[in-house]
């Protein structure tokens, strides 16, 4: 059985190591480069080469480990253990030099996402969680903040950049929380939308539409923090980002019963 807190240390180095590449390219970045993998889903040489470098550094650390990733660099399976790898989420910010974007790594035994790391480039902030651990921003522990009202939260999501279907439900819900609400912002990557529930920033997070590289690791931070997560049905089990709500534990309820009346299928 594998040390988590030590797992999440080299994580942690490898994933700072991959960073610098990043930091490195995003200075005279040349958004020609840059190709489409479907409808306002765009992938750069950056997000590959954090890929590879990352899923080489994992390998070394637990070379019986399979892969889920965002690039398909490695098609690996494990019996036990398997990395879920966002080598850069908030690509689109990237692409037009803003932040935050970030990496976002986390390790699943079987099906439980045991250790996570979410790494903010742009602000320096380590975001790390491991089971039983708690969350820890640059080596300091955090906490969900205590809000315990919706009317007394600030609400993160994303807009869906391929999924239409939901989107006049998806707009009639900001129109609610924007009445209801100290506001809404929407940064471009979930990683660090969930990174800033498990840390207090936000009270809560809601979308639909993403991949289980973008949230992985952050699931794990919010729930260490004692927040809790979901789908907008309010199974708590293997999610996949398909749907996702995550807020401090006071909220939570109030804040999936709302989000539930709007995105109901």
């Amino acid at each position: 059985m594998v040390n988590y807190k030590n797992i999440c240390s080299e994580i942690e180095a490898a994933v700072h190591q991959t960073a610098r590449f990043v930091l490195k390219e995003s200075e005279g970045f040349d958004i020609s480069r840059t190709e489409t993998k479907g409808l306002h889903d765009f992938v750069s040489y950056v997000d590959k080469g954090s890929e590879k470098m990352l899923v080489d550094k994992l390998s070394i650390i637990l070379p019986e480990a399979g892969f889920i990733t965002e690039e398909g660099t490695s098609a690996k399976k494990g019996l036990k253990y398997c990395w879920v790898i966002d080598p850069l989420d908030g690509t689109t910010n990237f692409l037009h030099g803003i932040h935050p974007y970030a990496i976002s790594v986390a390790l699943m035994e079987h099906n439980e996402i045991v250790a996570g790391v979410v790494y903010e480039v742009g602000g320096n902030e380590t975001f790390i969680a491991w089971k039983g651990g708690g969350a820890w921003l640059n080596n300091q522990p955090v906490h969900v903040s205590p809000a315990a009202l919706l009317s007394d939260s600030l609400i993160a999501t994303g807009f869906p950049y391929y999924d239409f279907s939901r989107l006049n439900n998806f707009m009639d819900s900001l129109t609610h929380f924007c009445k209801t609400t100290h506001g809404i912002r929407r940064l471009g990557s979930a990683a660090i939308d969930l990174a800033y529930v498990a840390c207090g920033r936000f009270e809560a997070f809601y979308e639909y539409g993403l991949n289980p590289w973008d949230v992985a690791a952050g699931i794990l931070l919010v729930r260490e923090a004692g927040g809790r997560v979901s789908d907008f049905s309010g199974n708590e089990k293997n999610i996949s980002g398909d749907e996702i709500v995550a807020a401090n534990s006071l909220v939570f309820p109030e804040f999936l019963e709302n989000v539930r009346t709007f995105m109901h299928n």
